[in-house]
């Protein structure tokens, strides 16, 4: 058996044990076999789920044909060796390789959220509030929790809120939602 067939059936079994739908994995196996290869590492190292995998594919398309290169390239850079190589559990540096992946192809949403968490990380808040920035700016409502034990620990992280007013009002404009 050739390297390439070896490589083809490598995938196949791969792709076929997590269910990826037909058009990825063609899709997939159209690649040179250097990237084919390199996807197929980083797939199993991490343990991508099948919606991780399929949307890794088309991203790793998409910025590969904008910078006309192939996706072996784009995976040899250094954030991508340090999340396959680094430490973690297999679920978060999965993630961290598909927010990696979304941060290349929409480099304009990555600005956006270092700028949105700079922002949020300005209001030094207390260890009571918690902002929580929608997910990749996929909606414009900002969540602020609050952990308090006790009246005194609230009526703070309100008033501390409450003197951060226009700063918050600062981040909901910068995230789209009303002010």
């Amino acid at each position: 058996m050739s390297q390439r067939e070896d490589l083809r059936e490598r995938v196949l079994s791969w792709a076929e044990a997590r269910h990826l739908d037909t058009e990825h994995i063609q899709r997939w196996l159209a690649l040179d076999a250097a990237s084919a290869a390199a996807i197929l590492h980083a797939a199993s190292s991490l343990g991508l789920r099948t919606g991780q995998a399929q949307a890794a594919l088309e991203m790793l398309e998409e910025i590969a044909l904008r910078e006309g290169t192939d996706a072996a390239s784009i995976l040899a850079r250094a954030p991508f060796k340090r999340i396959l190589e680094g430490a973690g559990s297999a679920p978060a540096r999965a993630r961290a390789f598909v927010n990696e992946l979304r941060v290349m192809r929409f480099p304009r949403l990555g600005r956006a959220l270092e700028e949105l968490k700079a922002e949020v990380a300005a209001l030094k808040l207390p260890q009571t509030v918690r902002m929580v920035l929608p997910k990749d700016l996929g909606s414009d409502e900002l969540r602020i929790e609050l952990r308090v034990r006790d009246g005194e620990e609230l009526r703070a992280s309100v008033r501390t809120l409450e003197s951060r007013i226009a700063a918050i009002e600062r981040i909901l404009a910068l995230i789209g939602g009303p002010v």
